[in-house]
């Protein structure tokens, strides 16, 4: 995505698709934070804990107009997850979007564990009457060796 227009391409499929929110997962887009488009989206992009890393592993996610209207906050939780907070026609209830990119099976067991661990720790903060989506790249890889 970081290759130039590829963000105005996308932003036109996602117009094209009438999408409000469009996750994206590995992004490999240096930069971090948000950045609002000449035709109205807004993305919003995970970053690294540390500086000086390869471009990879990031996600990402594309508002709508109307999606970034609706935009109470967000966060970046390392560069593999982000969550936005939106406000919803129901007084008090807010709509939580988590876009992650998991670490594959055979990755590092310390990777995955803290992954997952900061995953689980990021929903449990969200208020239980609100709603709460997960979406991304969950990065399952069967062995091919087993046949289902």
């Amino acid at each position: 995505m970081w290759e130039t227009g590829k963000t105005s391409q996308i932003a036109t499929e996602m117009r094209r698709y009438n999408l409000a929110v469009l996750g994206i997962s590995e992004t490999h887009w240096t930069q971090a934070g948000q950045q609002r488009l000449n035709t109205g989206e807004m993305l919003l992009c995970s970053s690294h804990e540390e500086e000086n890393v390869p471009h990879t592993q990031r996600v990402a996610l594309m508002l709508s107009k109307v999606a970034r209207n609706a935009l109470v906050g967000w966060e970046s939780h390392t560069s593999r997850i982000i969550k936005a907070s939106f406000e919803t026609k129901k007084e008090g209830i807010l709509m939580n979007i988590i876009q992650c990119y998991a670490p594959t099976n055979d990755s590092n067991d310390d990777i995955k564990d803290q992954f997952y661990g900061r995953l689980h720790s990021i929903i449990e903060k969200c208020p239980r009457n609100d709603l709460i989506i997960l979406m991304g790249d969950l990065n399952a890889s069967r062995n091919r060796q087993h046949r289902i």
